[in-house]
């Protein structure tokens, strides 16, 4: 969980986003606001960091469809709504809103009565239907020849990775991510067979998956990017998707049944398997003349043979999380991207957030420079706080994703303000720094090697051609009309 604590209006309104984002990824925040006065706001008095005009819950409604439960704060309610506010965050999954007057924050609680705290706690499960929802997906793997697990984001928001593995090593079942899901489950497991996209990437986990008599979800979502622009077809009539709180099961449905105790009770009753399916294939090795430009061919597989096992990797919504995506991460390492949500900017403030919550792992952003102008500021925080991340900066002059996504990719909007990236980590105090701009496959080679033994935070320019795009990337872009009419 996280909580952050702005002031009102502009504050709060700049934070809008990333709360939106959380919102659509499942990712619990809590919002705190600092509100002006009860009795400036009872007044309608006309202040800073308002409309003015007298109106003082603007705010607080633009949050409400962003946040699963919100509150203003007073001594009466305080202990009550906070309570609410915690119980829906944990249950949801996701952000919550408290504003609190500034006169309030400074007064006593009037109100002592603390609930009882197990009214935190998801609904409970109903037995009946648990037992229900599990003996029908019994029933239907049971009944399949062949079959396979798709875990999803929800089993990584709701902290149950361990109890999906229990499910996928009982059942000896393969298993394959889609791209917002990539590493929900360890990638180094035996029964992966990596990523499903669709009919754009991975023709052979298409095929396996898609033949499958049975598909066996577990809180997967078929979104636009999930599915390969719409290309997945997976019968429904043989899938089985677990939910937080419901299950389906064909086009049976059981609700009031939490997925915790669904994959509990599925790994002592899953019947074990031996079905045929593909090995993993990761990115083909690097393809590219040392002395030429980087290109595609060589940058994300070379990048996919820097990894270790352990690494966080940060990837950028666009080309760079579309190239890097389907790499075969090494044990215990994550991929972190936004799928959905897809903020331009995002990784390199999240690239801080993981590793200053993770400062014994290695750290590597891998990020585009269209995304990187909206908050290399960020950068600066990573020295601040004595981090060492490893930061890829791919600078194909212009926003090469929207370029792939329009019909007039020349358009002057897809193009950026020309930055000397390698210089902004000493510009921005971070002292000791390795730098490089690389133009080269040789360049880059001894950059990663300079990057990885330097013992300091490391921060590399990738300079590639105007439209050297990864597979998927070109993938989508011939599939544009299908992507935007489906």
């Amino acid at each position: 969980m996280a909580a952050l604590s702005t002031t009102y209006g502009v504050g709060e309104l700049s934070a809008i986003n990333g709360i939106a984002g959380s919102f659509a990824e499942f990712l619990p925040v809590f919002h705190l606001v600092g509100m002006p006065a009860s009795n400036v706001q009872k007044a309608r008095r006309l202040v800073h960091h308002t409309l003015g005009n007298g109106e003082f819950d603007i705010f607080y409604d633009m949050a409400a469809p962003v946040v699963c439960a919100r509150a203003i704060v007073t001594p009466e309610n305080c202990i009550a709504e906070t309570e609410r506010l915690i119980a829906a965050a944990l249950q949801e999954r996701r952000p919550v809103y408290l504003g609190f007057p500034s006169d309030y924050a400074n007064m006593p609680v009037v109100d002592t009565v603390v609930p009882a705290a197990d009214h935190r706690a998801s609904p409970a499960t109903d037995p009946a239907l648990l037992n229900a929802a599990v003996t029908a997906i019994v029933d239907a793997l049971g009944s399949s020849r062949t079959a396979c697990i798709v875990p999803g984001i929800l089993v990584s928001r709701a902290g149950l990775a361990d109890k999906a593995l229990a499910v996928v090593n009982a059942s000896n079942l393969p298993f394959t991510t889609m791209f917002m899901d990539k590493c929900v489950l360890d990638e180094s497991h035996p029964n992966y067979i990596g990523m499903y996209d669709g009919k754009l990437m991975n023709e052979r986990v298409c095929a396996f998956v898609e033949g499958c008599d049975c598909v066996m979800g577990i809180g997967a979502m078929l979104t636009d990017f999930n599915s390969g622009s719409f290309t997945a077809r997976i019968d429904r009539s043989k899938s089985i998707n677990i939910m937080p709180r419901a299950v389906r099961v064909g086009n049976a449905s059981y609700d009031n049944v939490r997925m915790e105790d669904v994959l509990t009770e599925l790994a002592r009753r899953i019947p074990r398997k031996e079905v045929p399916a593909p090995a993993v294939q990761g990115l083909e090795a690097p393809v590219g003349n040392l002395d030429g430009p980087v290109t595609a061919g060589y940058l994300y597989p070379r990048w996919q043979q820097m990894l270790k096992p352990n690494d966080i990797v940060i990837a950028e919504t666009g080309t760079t999380s579309m190239g890097l995506g389907f790499a075969h991460m090494p044990k215990g390492a994550t991929f972190q991207n936004q799928t959905l949500w897809g903020a331009i900017g995002w990784a390199t403030p999240a690239a801080f957030g993981a590793a200053i919550a993770a400062p014994h792992r290695r750290t590597i952003l891998i990020t585009g420079e269209g995304s990187h102008q909206l908050t290399a500021q960020e950068v600066s925080q990573f020295h601040r706080f004595g981090l060492k991340p490893i930061i890829f900066v791919l600078n194909n002059d212009g926003y090469l994703v929207e370029k792939l996504l329009c019909k007039n990719p020349e358009s002057y909007y897809n193009d950026l303000a020309q930055w000397n990236y390698s210089k902004l980590p000493e510009a921005m105090g971070c002292d000791g720094w390795f730098t490089a701009r690389v133009t080269t496959c040789a360049e880059l080679d001894q950059a990663i090697a300079t990057a990885e033994s330097c013992g300091t935070g490391a921060y590399i320019e990738v300079i590639a051609g105007r439209y050297e795009a990864s597979p998927l990337s070109m993938k989508l872009h011939q599939s544009v009309d299908t992507l935007y009419s489906a």
